[in-house]
């Protein structure tokens, strides 16, 4: 439950207007960042995640209807199998193919998640598996406590770069560099259109009790709040508690109620196990919604080779 006091900075931070242009543009060039600096939270740059998180005090004075509920649960629904199913079964661990068009549309909906761009996901979950629960893991609970494996670690000048490096398979297409490098667009095209819908509803559907204003912070803010603390508890709280079926050299754990949350992410120690099978919930009672959306896809002829869980390691697993 701490955050590690960082030392002072040893070099010139970027300017106030480097930092706003880095909100819109992430490839914006800047003094380099400091070793000594780059662990510390850079507050400035934060700023959109902190008001994504106060937009949705609005509330207080939007009210609430069910329409919005609606709203908000479903955003929520097909986002998180978007960040699941893609940009982490997909695009960080390659298993199974999809076309380009397929990748694209579930590339888009991954970047409303305001998760940032699918090469930064990426490139900072293949890092967080080739140093899981060390020193050079980027949101280890054990090294660094709860808060800074939860979101602290997010907010960071190292964690703002992508490590193109660990994605040159991804790199290679220009839409998904530009979905990294503009990672603010999608998020808002689809604010407003949320509100340009609600802002319909309640013109043409005054029964429903909604408007832009409550559709934006219940289908918006809320939706995606949730969504981004959901998703990183597989971080913190996955690392520190439930069961542990593998011997991993980390700290992973399967955790049901995370799973469910998260479309089967939380079959956490699973996936350590054997990071490069599309499924996560092993046996048939455990529970992976990301995985029956796979399979579905495929069904469907929209995706391929999506990659099993070996015999050997079932063999391995128990009950």
């Amino acid at each position: 439950m701490r955050i590690t006091p960082q030392p002072a900075p040893a070099g010139p931070a970027p300017s106030l207007r480097q930092t706003l242009r880095r909100w819109f543009d992430t490839h914006q060039s800047g003094s380099p960042v400091n070793p000594a600096d780059a662990d510390r939270i850079d507050w400035l740059r934060a700023v959109p995640f902190i008001g994504l998180h106060l937009g949705c005090l609005a509330a207080i004075w939007t009210g609430v209807s069910a329409g919005a509920l609606v709203a908000a649960g479903v955003l929520y629904a097909v986002r998180m199998f978007a960040l699941t199913g893609f940009y982490h079964r997909g695009f960080s661990h390659r298993t199974f193919h999809a076309s380009r068009p397929v990748q694209l549309l579930f590339a888009l909906i991954g970047a409303s998640c305001v998760q940032r761009g699918p090469l930064w996901w990426a490139a900072h979950h293949r890092n967080h598996h080739r140093d899981a629960d060390t020193p050079r893991d980027p949101h280890s609970p054990r090294m660094r406590g709860f808060l800074w494996s939860h979101m602290g670690w997010f907010l960071t000048r190292r964690a703002f770069h992508t490590d193109l490096k660990r994605v040159a398979d991804l790199a290679k297409y220009p839409e998904l560099r530009w979905l990294d490098r503009y990672d603010i667009a999608v998020p808002v095209v689809l604010a407003a259109a949320v509100f340009g819908v609600g802002a319909a509803l309640h013109r043409f559907a005054p029964q429903l009790g909604t408007d832009g204003p409550q559709l934006l912070v219940w289908g918006f803010f809320i939706s995606t709040v949730v969504l981004f603390h959901a998703t990183v508890t597989i971080n913190s709280l996955a690392h520190r508690w439930g069961t542990r079926r593998f011997a991993t050299p980390d700290d992973s754990r399967n955790n049901v109620l995370l799973a469910l949350l998260t479309f089967g992410e939380g079959w956490h120690n699973n996936h350590h196990r054997f990071p490069a099978a599309a499924r996560q919930g092993f046996r048939w009672w455990e529970i992976d919604l990301t995985w029956y959306g796979l399979r579905l896809l495929a069904l469907l002829g929209l995706i391929r080779n999506l990659k099993p869980v070996p015999a050997r390691v079932l063999e391995t697993a128990g009950r």
